[in-house]
């Protein structure tokens, strides 16, 4: 039982540590989607800014006569351009931040594999320890059963399920 123990703790020690690492990086992860999505709002933002312009040069164009008609009809036509390139650049930024948002909720997931796992990991050491001290031979068995458990959550969050 003390090397069962022993190799229990080891695998929960390894589980713990992989339950860390998934969780900093779907925090990462989450940071990198807010992130764009800031950069996307700010994208957005400006493309209102360049409709108010397109708006206030369309309203000049009707109102104005001659070269400043003119004029203004060319701004309309340049604000049309940037709006559509700007909206671009909005609509990656926005599915780029959606695809960090996945990846960070894939990541917690497995966090929470990995969380499963030691906590059935730890719970079996545990048996392991009462079983050494009242040499109860089901309770051994006990043992058994939850520390299957607790690898097969392992395994499960190894294989990313």
């Amino acid at each position: 039982m003390a090397v069962t123990t022993a190799i229990l703790a080891t695998l929960g020690a390894l589980f713990a540590y992989e339950g860390g690492a998934t969780q900093a990086n779907a925090m990462l992860y989450k940071n990198n989607a807010a992130i764009r999505k800031t950069e996307a709002s700010n994208q957005w933002n400006f493309y209102q800014s360049k409709s108010s312009k397109q708006n206030i040069a369309e309203l000049g164009s009707v109102l104005a006569s001659g070269d400043r008609a003119e004029k203004f009809a060319k701004d309309v036509d340049r604000y049309k351009t940037e709006k559509a390139e700007i909206q671009k650049q909005a609509e990656v930024l926005e599915a780029e931040a959606k695809e960090w948002d996945e990846r960070s909720e894939q990541e917690m997931h497995l966090h929470h594999r990995w969380a499963q796992a030691t906590t059935v990991l730890q719970v079996s050491i545990a048996l392991s320890a009462i079983a050494l001290l009242t040499r109860k031979r089901w309770l051994q068995y006990a043992v058994y059963v939850v520390a299957t458990l607790g690898a097969a959550l392992g395994a499960a969050a190894l294989a990313h399920i």
